[in-house]
């Protein structure tokens, strides 16, 4: 269920030039590596907030950094407890923590607008971004192959085993924490995943009560650089993010 890369990752300018190397302080007391990317291109004065799936860590996620900085966005990366040489052992509840701490860094900066952050969670992650979304809510979210819950692709994994809901410690229920959201909310899916088939990705766009938009990315799987980090990703988000500013999105 985890799959964290052991070790510490290189440091922020070496993998992203002008980023910053920044600490993360949870609420149980565990300091957390991350890294603060400025905007690189015009600047749009959003601040992009990313919860990683669950395998590798932030270095594996400099690609969409870059591209979200191009296109003017300040970006955090962070990794979660376990991960990337970090204290601690990875749980839902402890990825909760990490991923409100990764908020407070930002709103204790003086350089980024706190009303105007925005979530990015990918798998995992994205359970992780939609219960933050839920205690607080941000001024958009992107779900990049999100699933409605945990129990569920257990189900879809693991057909054989009739007791896998009752063997899941953590239930990552991404649906249920976006019930009652109202942040305009962008979900991409690869057509071709076959970890979060994209029927699953479907059905939380579906659920959702609020703004919303549906990308597919053709002839991507989970794991694939275009479906992570490609061109067309990006163009998707950014996309979304303009007409966020611009007020766009029904």
């Amino acid at each position: 269920m985890y799959y964290p890369t052991p070790g510490p990752v290189p440091s922020a300018a070496s993998a992203l030039p002008g980023a910053e190397d920044v600490e993360l302080r949870t609420e149980d007391g565990l300091r957390l590596g991350a890294w603060f990317v400025p905007a690189s291109g015009r600047p749009s004065g959003l601040t992009v907030l990313v919860c990683n799936g669950n395998g590798g860590d932030r270095s594996l996620r400099a690609g969409l950094a870059r591209g979200l900085a191009r296109a003017g966005h300040a970006v955090l990366l962070f990794d979660y407890r376990g991960y990337g040489g970090n204290p601690g052992t990875p749980t839902e509840t402890g990825l909760r923590a990490d991923a409100r701490a990764g908020l407070d860094h930002l709103l204790s900066r003086h350089d980024i607008d706190p009303a105007r952050i925005v979530y990015f969670g990918e798998s995992l992650g994205a359970a992780v971004a939609a219960q933050l979304a839920r205690e607080r809510s941000p001024l958009a979210l992107v779900l990049r192959s999100p699933f409605p819950s945990f129990e569920e692709i257990g189900r879809f994994h693991y057909p054989y085993l009739p007791v896998i809901d009752a063997l899941l410690m953590d239930r990552y229920r991404t649906s249920d924490a976006l019930a009652d959201l109202r942040a305009p909310v962008l979900v991409v899916a690869g057509d071709r995943d076959r970890i979060v088939p994209i029927e699953f990705s479907q059905r939380v766009h579906d659920a959702l009560r609020a703004p919303k938009r549906f990308a597919v990315l053709r002839d991507m799987d989970h794991n694939d650089p275009g479906l992570a980090e490609g061109d067309v990703l990006i163009a998707q988000v950014a996309r979304f993010l303009d007409d966020v500013v611009q007020r766009a999105i029904r």
